[in-house]
């Protein structure tokens, strides 16, 4: 059986900032657990590090990240009674004051830009703008996320244009491919290896081609 996850010799180039180099995480879109949906993620050294598990017969509305032993790291749940597709992000199980917020970008002039993630203001709720992945009104966005998710090629952008993080497709193994539920996330020093997997569960609700785990 071809492995999942990278060789423990796989490195990535130093970043164009010379601050080291990125971890490569190999992501599998599926859960360990029976009777689950979610996301199982390897480091390099074929070690489990990040866990979603969300029964299929759950309908809570939230997406739980976790590390290897089970604890909670983020919880994304789906703004209600909000327009277009929002998310809020929240640090391990609570349930109040959000860290991060999530926009799904949406312009038929702009089809690169899919997505732009912000430091949670409830008072600049909404103020999210039309003409562009960025708006004058986006001074809180901290990422912007441009590509293809059902290509498995994205870039996370930080406010400095950098890329702190892209998910990529996995290189085929002996003629053998992985299709796009197994990919590569490579994360750059300047983003937590965890909030980049939470944009990932982010564009897999926005973009994914199951759409929902969590209902």
């Amino acid at each position: 059986m071809t492995k999942v996850y990278p060789n423990t010799t796989t490195l990535v180039t130093s970043s164009p900032d010379g601050k080291g180099n990125a971890a490569i995480l190999t992501v599998w879109k599926k859960s360990l657990l029976f009777s689950c949906n979610g996301f199982t993620v390897f480091d390099s050294k074929g070690d489990l590090i990040f866990r979603v598990d969300n029964y299929m017969a759950s309908n809570k509305g939230e997406i739980v990240l976790m590390d290897a032993a089970g604890k909670p790291l983020y919880t994304i749940r789906r703004k209600r009674l909000s327009f277009g597709d929002n998310w809020l992000v929240y640090d391990g199980e609570t349930a109040a004051n959000p860290r991060f917020s999530a926009r799904k970008h949406v312009n038929i002039l702009n089809t690169k830009c899919l997505a732009h993630v912000s430091n949670y203001n409830k008072a600049n709720e909404g103020t999210g703008g039309s003409g562009g992945c960025s708006s004058p009104n986006s001074k809180n966005v901290m990422y912007e996320i441009e590509g293809s998710y059902t290509q498995r090629c994205c870039a996370v952008l930080d406010k400095s244009r950098r890329r702190v993080a892209e998910i990529k497709q996995k290189e085929a193994v002996g003629g053998v491919g992985f299709g796009v539920d197994v990919f590569r996330l490579i994360v750059q020093p300047e983003i937590d290896a965890a909030l980049a997997m939470t944009l990932v569960i982010l564009l897999d609700q926005m973009f994914g081609s199951s759409r929902r785990l969590s209902t």
